[in-house]
């Protein structure tokens, strides 16, 4: 599904990305994880075409996402903030993007459903909380059928009812064959969802394989704890 390699990025004099190599097959749900700063978002707007890495390649089934802006077609993309227009409704929005995006889906109603977003379509999303902005986000995201879904931090604000059905939605997504990449600080939410964990540090993979194979790489048998070894361990 993706294949990237000897990914470089920096900012400046800040080296971000240096050297990632990663493979990712098709179907299944990939956690990236690591510490602030250690690449993931730039990792991930690299797939994106949103940041232009300074050397290495990006494939996307099969094909080089450079000078290629059709990929995206295939990418459903749940942003960490979403910054909507505060004086549209909800329902303009999803029609917006609907327009947009060009593709039938009629998915939407179910999703709105799910949420129970019905009471806020005639409201403007500048008064909405943070939580329902989530969940209208959330909407946008899986209203679409598209092979590749990327969620940044997607249970951010979502009250239990909701990270429940989140749970359900990307596992219903994964059960369609689908690939699905998400970054979360949450790791009983990672561990609960994850088929394989990405773990970057540096700007390095440091990681790639199995929660319990993680475990054994640290000698731990918790997960959180796995994760803490790690970075006490190159802290040190």
């Amino acid at each position: 599904m993706i294949n990237i390699q000897n990914l470089h990025k920096k900012f400046g004099k800040n080296i971000v990305l240096s050297g990632v190599n990663l493979d990712i097959k098709e179907g299944g749900i990939f956690a990236v994880l690591g510490p602030n700063g250690s690449g993931k978002t730039t990792l991930i707007k690299s797939i994106l075409g949103m940041v232009i890495p300074n050397k290495g390649t990006i494939n996307l089934l099969g094909k080089s996402i450079k000078n290629n802006s059709d990929y995206r077609n295939k990418i459903d993309y749940l942003p960490q903030i979403a910054n909507f227009p505060n004086n549209l409704k909800v329902k303009e929005l999803i029609t917006m993007i609907k327009d947009l995006r060009g593709n039938k889906t009629t998915h939407d109603d179910d999703l709105i459903n799910q949420f129970k977003l019905q009471p806020f379509l005639d409201k403007k999303l500048g008064n909405l909380s943070g939580g329902t902005k989530q969940k209208v986000n959330l909407v946008l995201t899986f209203m679409f059928d598209s092979p590749l879904i990327i969620l940044d931090e997607p249970t951010s604000g979502l009250d239990p009812i909701s990270l429940l059905r989140l749970k359900d939605l990307i596992q219903s997504e994964k059960a369609k064959g689908k690939t699905i990449l998400i970054t979360s600080h949450i790791m009983s939410f990672v561990e609960e969802i994850s088929d394989e964990i990405v773990f970057l540090l540096e700007g390095q993979i440091y990681f790639k394989g199995t929660i319990n194979e993680l475990k054994e790489k640290t000698n731990q048998t918790d997960f959180e704890h796995a994760i803490a070894s790690i970075l006490t361990e190159n802290h040190a």
